[in-house]
């Protein structure tokens, strides 16, 4: 059975790629297509294959996703009112390669590592304080990424559209839409986005799939404060997604898209790495020692009440 879906799979795959290459230079148009509706898909992929691999309620997606939208409620007005206006006020000149680039990194990932992680928190123990097992926090952390990666592809697909609408316009056309000081600028994104390569346009794919697992090591991570009874491990995974989005930042403008996606999807491996160490190594949480219900460790019920003691009873307990 194994072997049959695996074999699936790569025929799959095979086909895939034939198809590529059987449609020639029409890939490139069509390519940013499949990287919206991948990342649209691959999300609910994942927390499908989750709920039916480790049988875990599918609510818990639902949960995670929300989390994440509660989250940008209150990280995007605070980098928008309090944090820009900081970098602003401190000049700092964000060059390639710069220690500026690279402290403003560390403050953005710091700020999105503390709304996020800290709505982790504040979830697993006000809204699903019995959900403390390996599975369901897996489940919760592929929301939590999900709809991310959703809301990324929407807006994607998006902008493939208006990309599309705005492909064959003439100059004059451009002007009418975008103004005429916007033409030039317009016309060289649309050169350079119709002209790149197809493997180029499906990397937003690659890196969303890289976040979801950094995203589900993250919820794990928050998961052990709960389990282990242990702090510190909330202040670990803001730590780690805040290194995860500092390095994206100073890579991105740094250095090129390609070595900037790689390091990510390195990043994506090393997540799964912990995913699998804390699977192994998550304790029982104490409320699944229910002494009472199982008969093999309650203790036997002493009788204490005393007994009468007659002068019958003492000639029987005699030796002879």
């Amino acid at each position: 059975m194994r072997f049959r879906r695996y074999s699936s799979l790569f025929i799959l795959l095979l086909i895939s790629v034939l198809i590529l290459f059987a449609l020639g230079s029409q890939v490139e148009k069509i390519a940013p297509f499949f990287n919206a509706l991948l990342m649209m898909g691959l999300p609910i992929v994942v927390g499908l294959w989750i709920s039916k691999k480790l049988s875990v309620d599918l609510a818990l997606f639902g949960v995670g996703a929300a989390t994440f939208i509660a989250s940008q409620l209150f990280h995007i007005p605070f980098n928008s009112w309090v944090l820009a206006p900081l970098i602003e006020r401190f000049d700092l000149q964000i060059a390639p390669g710069s220690l500026d680039l690279a402290v403003f990194g560390l403050v953005f990932g710091f700020s999105a590592g503390f709304f996020e992680e800290t709505a982790r928190y504040l979830v697993y123990k006000r809204w699903i304080p019995k959900s403390r097992s390996w599975k369901e926090g897996l489940m919760f952390g592929a929301g939590h990424g999900g709809i991310e990666a959703v809301i990324f592809g929407a807006l994607a697909f998006w902008g493939f559209l208006q990309l599309v609408a705005l492909k064959d316009l003439s100059p004059e056309a451009l002007s009418i839409v975008a103004g005429p000081e916007k033409v030039e600028l317009i016309q060289s994104y649309l050169t350079a986005f119709w002209t790149a390569p197809w493997y180029y346009s499906l990397l937003g794919a690659v890196e969303r799939l890289s976040t979801i697992a950094i995203h589900l090591s993250a919820s794990l991570l928050v998961l052990q404060a709960f389990t282990r009874k242990n702090i510190g491990w909330y202040f670990i995974a803001v730590l780690w997604h805040t290194l995860v989005d500092a390095l994206a930042v100073y890579g991105i403008r740094t250095w090129n898209v390609y070595i900037t996606e790689g390091i990510i999807l390195l990043l994506g491996i090393i997540s799964l790495g912990i995913v699998f160490a804390l699977r192994g190594q998550e304790p029982l949480p104490k409320e699944d020692y229910n002494l009472e219900s199982d008969p093999v460790t309650s203790p036997p019920q002493l009788h204490t009440e005393p007994e009468e003691i007659t002068m019958d009873k003492l000639e029987d307990s005699r030796y002879d």
